[in-house]
């Protein structure tokens, strides 16, 4: 049975072979109704917009943005697109039904533990990694667009006022008013710039921060002169509204909510790794803050001209590209100082080329399969802290700008497994390794750095010490190995 666009949908109407059931979800610029189809044996929803008299003719386009970049989307943090119909007939999107439900009736309860806040942050920074590396900004993160999979991954919903940087943006072509829910618009995002990345990091922050406190940032303003106000007027530091809080979290919360894109986190990858490891970021005056500034503070912030300067549209694939993730794994007990050092020239070439990128050193505290493992050394020192320190002298002649090096020392039985699985877990772009010289145990059980070259997700460059030639008369095959 065919339909047109202004026919109303009923239960039991059939369109394009789906069979609509009951309304599911009534927003504010579309319906959305449980559907089946013969031909697929998952849940699903069909998104309708609202198209009536009086609706608002944003639904319109924002529904033809959604329509255009669903289908271009795919992995675990978005939902499975299935069918679209077009604005001739009937307008549609059928997507795979979600279980659960949105982070939305969380609200009830809040403030959550600071602990548990993070590790959704974490998950929810991850997904927008996921989506921004498919040139997508989702520009309307909120509690009622994240979704969670029963294994465990954060779900983005609602695309229609994301923009994708590499498609027409009809809704910056069309409508002159910024559009966004107004407790989580970025001040870029008022202010006009919808292809910002770091839009979605502060509106993860506005979020963190009220699960956290259970109170808004910025409240909730209904006109574009309250919107503006974040601009210049900083919210209430969340230690001032939580003790349980910590600095590191607060440290974090406050970055994401700086009014300068270029002061927060240069990526949501970046993001995520520190809210995973609270423990390793970098404090700075934020972490220490009680309370708001002071009058005269914020009245100079509010008239300064660079900071409407900071709010112009950025070249947004140019910097997610500029903002790598490193992965350095370094084994302090190799002994070789001419590969420790090959290995800190490479990497001083990424930190001169890419002052944005995030270096992660990495050492892995190898644990016995069957034997019982011991916490100290024949010296009673922890051996963790111990790597800890050495990661820390070995990343001291990097000269990297502060925040921009974490440290973390991973326990495992398998070195590979364990350096691939942090480069998984943490969207890392680059591993840097070094590579042990050859030796008959090598060669019988394969290298550490050949088995991580060939499963990785991602570049790796293996670092070999360079060669020096021995000495004449000398010889042998243990002077001639790489």
């Amino acid at each position: 049975m065919a339909t047109t666009a202004t026919h109303r949908l009923t239960t039991g109407s059939v369109i394009d072979g789906f069979t609509i059931g009951a309304l599911a979800h009534r927003g504010g610029m579309a319906r959305l109704w449980h559907v089946t189809h013969p031909d697929i044996d998952f849940p699903l929803v069909m998104k309708v917009p609202m198209i009536g008299e009086g609706d608002d003719p944003a639904a319109i386009v924002s529904f033809e943005m959604e329509q255009m970049i669903l289908p271009r989307l795919s992995g675990p943090h978005v939902p499975r697109f299935v069918a679209n119909g077009d604005f001739s007939t009937q307008p549609y999107i059928v997507l795979e039904q979600l279980p659960g439900t949105s982070l939305y009736p969380m609200l009830e309860r809040l403030p959550l533990p600071p602990d548990e806040v993070a590790a959704l942050g974490a998950s929810i920074a991850t997904a927008l990694s996921a989506l921004h590396r498919q040139f997508v900004v989702h520009l309307d993160v909120k509690p009622s667009n994240v979704l969670f999979r029963e294994t465990g991954e954060a779900v983005l919903i609602d695309y229609g006022l994301a923009r994708h940087t590499q498609l027409p943006d009809l809704m910056d072509e069309e409508f002159r008013l910024p559009y966004g829910t107004a407790p989580y618009m970025a001040p870029e995002q008022v202010m006009g710039t919808r292809s910002d990345y770091r839009s979605d990091l502060f509106a993860l922050g506005v979020l963190l921060y009220f699960f956290a406190t259970g109170r808004r940032p910025f409240g909730d303003p209904q006109r574009l002169s309250g919107l503006k106000r974040r601009l210049w007027r900083d919210p209430v530091p969340p230690r001032a509204l939580n003790a349980a809080i910590s600095p590191e979290f607060q440290e974090v919360i406050l970055r994401c909510l700086e009014v300068n894109p270029a002061a927060r986190h240069p990526s949501a990858a970046q993001l995520a790794l520190e809210l995973k490891d609270l423990s390793a970021v970098p404090l700075t005056a934020r972490a220490a803050r009680l309370s708001r500034d002071g009058f005269f503070k914020v009245l100079k912030r509010r008239f300064d001209p660079d900071r409407m300067e900071a709010m112009r549209p950025q070249q947004a694939a140019a910097h997610l590209a500029g903002a790598p993730i490193v992965a350095v794994a370094i084994d302090v007990n190799d002994g070789a100082p001419e590969l420790a050092d090959a290995l800190l020239r490479t990497v001083q070439r990424v930190v001169e080329t890419t002052p944005n990128a995030r270096i992660a050193c990495l050492n892995v505290l190898k644990l016995n399969r069957i034997a019982l493992d011991h916490t100290l050394d024949e010296e009673g020192r922890n051996k963790h802290v111990q790597r800890l320190v050495a990661l820390k002298a070995w990343a001291r002649p990097l000269g990297a700008a502060e925040g921009a090096v974490t440290f973390h020392v991973i326990e495992a039985v398998s070195p590979a497994e364990a350096i691939l699985e942090f480069a998984r877990e943490n969207q890392v772009d680059h591993i840097v390794m070094g590579a042990r010289a050859a030796s008959t145990m090598r060669s019988l059980l394969g290298s550490v750095s050949g088995e991580v070259a060939a499963h990785a997700p991602c570049t790796v460059t293996v670092v070999r010490r360079p060669y020096v030639a021995p000495p004449e008369g000398a010889g042998g095959a243990e002077d001639m190995r790489a």
